[in-house]
C-alpha cells in the first residue's frame, strides 16, 4: 500500500490526495517504502547504522510555514535525525561533536556540492557560498585579504556611523510626532545602504527613498531569497522553473531586476577605475575597487562576489538588530541596563545631540560595552540570521555519534534549533538572558563555535564576524543612547518569514521615545 502511494505521488496522479494520505503515515511506515523504492539494500545492512528517520520531504513541505519549529520538535526527540526525499536522505544534527566533524575534522568531505550549487546558483552564481575546491579557496583568500586591511576597517567604520546617525535622526522625527516606526524596514535599508557603500562605493540612500532603483533592488533581493529557500522543500521547483510558474516565476522576475542593477554598477565602477584623475577615498576604500586594483574585472565573477557579500552583510546585521530590539522591548530592564552602559562608556551628558553621542562611540568606548556585546550574542543564539546551514556529503563517512552518512546525503546543522536545546543551554534555553554570557568573575565567556554556530566554524568561519559586531554595536549605541523603544502591540505573536535568512514576518512595529 505504502509503495503504491509513493508511486502515485511521483507520477502526480491526484497529487493533493496522495500527499494528504502520505503526511498521515508514520515515519516508520514511510521509511519502509523508501528503503524498498529508493535507498535499496544499504539501509538493510545490519552492520551499518544510519540515523533514525523522522519524516520525509513531504512533511517538510507541509510544515514549511513553521519549518524551524518543526525541526525543533524533531530535535527535542533526538539530537540527529534524517528526512527522506525521492533521491537522497537529509541528515539534520544539533550535536556539537557532529558539527565539529563536518566543519573541521573531515572538512574536505563536506561542501556545497552539485545539489546546493543547483539550488543557489540562480541567485548567488559561483559566489563563495555556492562553490567548493579551487574556486572557493581563491575567493576566500581574496576576501580574507580585503577584510584584513586597515583601510577597509576605517572606511567601513565611517560608513556605519554615518548611516547610524541618519537612522537615529529619522527615529527622532518619528518620536517627536509619536508615529509608529517599522524598525526592521529601517534596519534593512540602512544595512543595504551601508553594505553598498562598503562593497561598491555607491550611495543608495534607500532610507530616505531617494534612490528608486536601490529600493527595487532590495525588494527583488528579498523575494529572490524567499523563492530560493522554498526550493529546499519544493521538489517540483525545476518543473516550475521550466514552466515559469509559482515561486519560480517570481524568482525569474526578481533576478532580472537584481542582475540589471548590479551589472550597471559594475560597469560604472570599472569606468571610474580606468579614470586616472579619480583617486578619491570612496573609490579606494570599497571592496570592489580593491578587486579592480588586483585586475579582477570579469563582470560575472564580480557580480557573484558582490551578491554573496550583500546577503552576508545586509541581512545578517539588519535581522540581528531587529530581533535584538524586539527582545529589548520584551525585556525593558535589559534595554535600560544597556542604555546605562552606553551612557557610562561614552560619557555623554544629558541634552547631548545625536552627533555628539556618535562622536563618543569609538573603538575604545565600545570595548567597554560588554553587556551590549552579551545581549547581541544572546540574540544571535536565539535568532541566528542564517537559521540553517547545509552541506553535501562527498563520500561515505561515520560520525562521532556512531551513525553513518552516505555519499550524496545532505547534512545540516541548525543554529536556530541548537539555540533552543536544553541539553546545550540549560532549562532556560528559550529565555533571552544576556547574563548567561558572563563567567563567575564577570568576564565574557567564549563558547565553543560548534555549540554557538551563528558564525560557523573552521575553514568556513564567517570572515565578517568582527565587522558585523562592530556595525551592530555602532547602531545599537547610537540608537539606544538617544532613544528608548516600546512595541506597538506587546502581546502580538511575532513570527519569522521562511527564507534563507530569519526576517521578522510583517516587520517590527515600535514607538520611540527620546532619552533626556
Amino acid at each position: 500500500m505504502y509503495l503504491r502511494i509513493i508511486l502515485d505521488t511521483i507520477k502526480w496522479h491526484d497529487l493533493g490526495s496522495s500527499m494528504n494520505i502520505l503526511t498521515k503515515l508514520t515515519p516508520q511506515q514511510i521509511s519502509v517504502t523508501y528503503i524498498i523504492k529508493i535507498h535499496g539494500s544499504r539501509f538493510l545492512d545490519k552492520k551499518i547504522r544510519y540515523h533514525p528517520v523522522a519524516g520525509t520531504v513531504i512533511h517538510l513541505l507541509f510544515n514549511f510555514h513553521r519549518l524551524l519549529e518543526y525541526m525543533t520538535d524533531l530535535t527535542i526527540k533526538r539530537k540527529t535525525y534524517s528526512l527522506l526525499s525521492f533521491t537522497r536522505s537529509a541528515v539534520y544534527t544539533s550535536d556539537p561533536a557532529n558539527v565539529e566533524h563536518m566543519l573541521v575534522t573531515n572538512f574536505s568531505n563536506y561542501g556545497k556540492g552539485r545539489y546546493h550549487h543547483d539550488v543557489l546558483t540562480d541567485l548567488l552564481g559561483d559566489g563563495i557560498f555556492t562553490v567548493d575546491g579551487a574556486k572557493w579557496r581563491h575567493q576566500r583568500k581574496s576576501a580574507s585579504y580585503h577584510f584584513s586591511t586597515k583601510l577597509l576597517r576605517e572606511f567601513s567604520g565611517s560608513v556605519f556611523k554615518s548611516n547610524a546617525v541618519k537612522l537615529a535622526g529619522m527615529v527622532s522625527e518619528a518620536a517627536i510626532s509619536n508615529n509608529i516606526i517599522e524598525l526592521q524596514d529601517f534596519f534593512m535599508k540602512s544595512a543595504l545602504d551601508s553594505v553598498f557603500k562598503v562593497i561598491l562605493g555607491v550611495e543608495l540612500d534607500t532610507m530616505c527613498g531617494t534612490h528608486r532603483e536601490g529600493t527595487q533592488f532590495s525588494n527583488a533581493f528579498d523575494e529572490a531569497s524567499a523563492a530560493i529557500m522554498f526550493r529546499y522543500a519544493n521538489f517540483l521547483w525545476k518543473v516550475q522553473r521550466f514552466l515559469n510558474i509559482g515561486s519560480e516565476a517570481v524568482l525569474k522576475k526578481s533576478l532580472k531586476v537584481i542582475d540589471e542593477y548590479v551589472y550597471k554598477l559594475i560597469r560604472s565602477k570599472i569606468e571610474q577605475s580606468q579614470n586616472p584623475q579619480d583617486n578619491s577615498l570612496g573609490l579606494k576604500g570599497d571592496i570592489l575597487s580593491r578587486f579592480l586594483e588586483l585586475n579582477e574585472t570579469d563582470p560575472k565573477f564580480l557580480k557573484d562576489i558582490i551578491l554573496s557579500f550583500i546577503i552576508a552583510g545586509k541581512d545578517t546585521t539588519a535581522i540581528t538588530l531587529s530581533w535584538f530590539l524586539y527582545q529589548l522591548c520584551k525585556n525593558p530592564h535589559v534595554q535600560e541596563k544597556i542604555a546605562q552602559e552606553i551612557r557610562e562608556a561614552t560619557k555623554v551628558e544629558n541634552g547631548s545631540t545625536i552627533d555628539n553621542l556618535a562622536a563618543q562611540v569609538t573603538d575604545e568606548s565600545m570595548e567597554k560595552m560588554k553587556y551590549l556585546h552579551a545581549a547581541l550574542t544572546e540574540t544571535l543564539r536565539l535568532h541566528p540570521p542564517v537559521p540553517l546551514e547545509s552541506k553535501y556529503c562527498f563520500l561515505d563517512d561515520k560520525w562521532p555519534d556512531g551513525y553513518n552518512v552516505r555519499k550524496g546525503d545532505l547534512v545540516s546543522f541548525q543554529p536556530y534549533v541548537m539555540g533552543r536545546m536544553k541539553f546545550l543551554w540549560g532549562e532556560d534555553a528559550e529565555i533571552f538572558r544576556p547574563e548567561r554570557r558572563f563567567d563567575e568573575n564577570g568576564n565574557l565567556k567564549r563558547e565553543s563555535s560548534f555549540k554557538f554556530t551563528a558564525f560557523q566554524a573552521g575553514p568556513r568561519i564567517c570572515l565578517g564576524k568582527e565587522f558585523a559586531y562592530r556595525q551592530m554595536k555602532i547602531f545599537s549605541a547610537i540608537l539606544l543612547g538617544s532613544h528608548s523603544f516600546k512595541l506597538v502591540d506587546q502581546n502580538k505573536l511575532v513570527k519569522y518569514r521562511t527564507m534563507l535568512t530569519l526576517q521578522i514576518d510583517g516587520g517590527l512595529h515600535v514607538y520611540a521615545f527620546k532619552r533626556n
